[in-house]
């Protein structure tokens, strides 16, 4: 290909994969703190919890409705003006939060339909022989709620490690920083942007696999 200099591709490789464990450290984090909002939410609504449930769909559309980049500036460069202890938090954790709340607002309607596929009848036939709401979401609701949502729930997985790359935004030094970083000193942007998307392909597919295995292992126990 002219002008690209193979080299100087291959040579970049190893730099970015050294900062992987930024990405996967965000990803999963994201998704462990998103997964249990997620789940507070959709319980909340569900419920119909006073004052509580419209906070909860205000904040779901808010999310939902906004940019990842403009929610990231707004925690990280905006809050650090009205409240002043933000400013010790570093960039790594204003990604987590922000990424964490935005997955949390998209997981929390595939919980929310998931929970509604599920018959009715099993609720009242919990309640009926003395548990609680939360005991039947408990033994009986979510575990079957949660082999419908596993693979939409792994789709948002992949949208939070994509999602991730965001983060060099605010200064996080992941994949893409360092990317950036060498191609502004060599001026070969196509080389490192080549790179970078070669390695989010290659994630994505290796995750993919992951989410084919998961699902044949809930088919074959359904």
């Amino acid at each position: 290909m002219p002008g690209f200099d193979i080299d100087f591709a291959v040579m970049l490789f190893p730099l970015m994969l050294k900062y992987l464990k930024v990405t996967l450290l965000l990803s999963i984090g994201a998704a462990f703190w998103g997964i249990l909002a997620a789940v507070f939410i959709a319980l909340c609504i569900d419920l119909k919890v006073k004052l509580l449930a419209p906070f909860v769909k205000v904040y779901v559309s808010f999310f939902r409705g906004t940019p990842l980049i403009a929610q990231l500036f707004l925690m990280y460069f905006g809050f650090v003006q009205v409240i002043p202890s933000f400013k010790n938090m570093s960039s790594f954790t204003a990604a987590l939060i922000v990424l964490s709340l935005n997955a949390a607002a998209f997981m929390s309607e595939t919980i929310r339909g998931s929970i509604s596929s599920v018959n009715k009848g099993q609720m009242e036939a919990c309640v009926s022989v003395g548990m609680s709401y939360l005991q039947a979401m408990r033994r009986v609701i979510l575990p079957q709620a949660t082999r419908v949502a596993i693979s939409a729930l792994f789709n948002s997985f992949i949208s939070i490690v994509k999602n991730s790359s965001l983060a060099f935004t605010i200064g996080v030094t992941e994949m893409i920083a360092v990317a950036q970083l060498e191609a502004a000193s060599s001026y070969r942007y196509l080389e490192a942007f080549i790179d970078i998307a070669v390695v989010y392909w290659a994630l994505t597919l290796v995750l993919g696999k992951v989410q084919q295995r998961i699902e044949r292992n809930l088919s074959v126990q359904n």
